[in-house]
């Protein structure tokens, strides 16, 4: 196979880990944090049906840690020594262009913590729940880390979806473009109220 036609399959396949099944993830993990602003009692019960779901590990590495850990790995790549073709793209594209790459950083040294902090944790012993989580953001330092990360992600999840949509061909017209990116800022400032609000629910 052709170094370009592996690089394209491997760019095809890292879009579509960055939307299905991670972003979906994503979506879910900020909507369970999300029921922290109704109080303990209803993100502890959250809490515990996804732990009671059958075969939870295997589903993590199946559907979240080795996706992620392709799409982190080549997006390093492509951040750091991948060739980059900014001049296709206009000022605000460019902009946006670099943000996806310094959030993807951010995000990546994010979801290492966040993951030990917690699953790693709960694996040495701890136990998952609303009193962990309050445990950690009641610190203000780790909630601005927190906060951060969460912007970080869905920036980077929502300016994903754009990325997405014009690499899989479905969005090739600069009118469907500007729509998509109507459409994706409406989806980061949804996700970041969500995550924010959960992130001072703990807090």
């Amino acid at each position: 196979m052709a170094a370009s036609t592996k690089q394209f399959l491997y760019h095809k396949l890292h879009t579509l880990l960055g939307l299905f099944p991670i972003g979906l993830f994503v979506i879910f993990h900020l909507a369970a944090n999300h029921q922290a602003t109704q109080g303990p009692e209803a993100y502890n019960s959250v809490v515990e049906m996804i732990e009671s779901t059958p075969f939870l590990i295997f589903l993590e590495f199946g559907f979240i840690y080795i996706p992620l850990l392709f799409h982190a790995v080549y997006g390093l790549y492509l951040a750091f020594l991948g060739k980059q073709n900014v001049n296709n793209y206009g000022y605000f594209r460019n902009w946006m262009f670099l943000l996806q790459r310094i959030t993807g950083v951010i995000t990546l040294i994010f979801v290492a913590w966040h993951v030990y902090e917690t699953r790693i944790q709960a694996a040495l012993g701890a136990e998952v729940g609303y009193e962990m989580m309050h445990e950690i953001l009641s610190n203000p330092a780790m909630l601005g880390f927190y906060i951060l990360g969460v912007l970080s992600t869905v920036f980077h999840l929502s300016n994903g979806i754009w990325s997405f949509l014009v690499h899989w061909g479905i969005t090739v017209g600069p009118r469907s473009q500007r729509l998509a990116t109507y459409l994706t800022v409406g989806i980061f400032v949804v996700l970041s109220v969500i995550g924010v609000r959960a992130a001072l629910a703990f807090a």
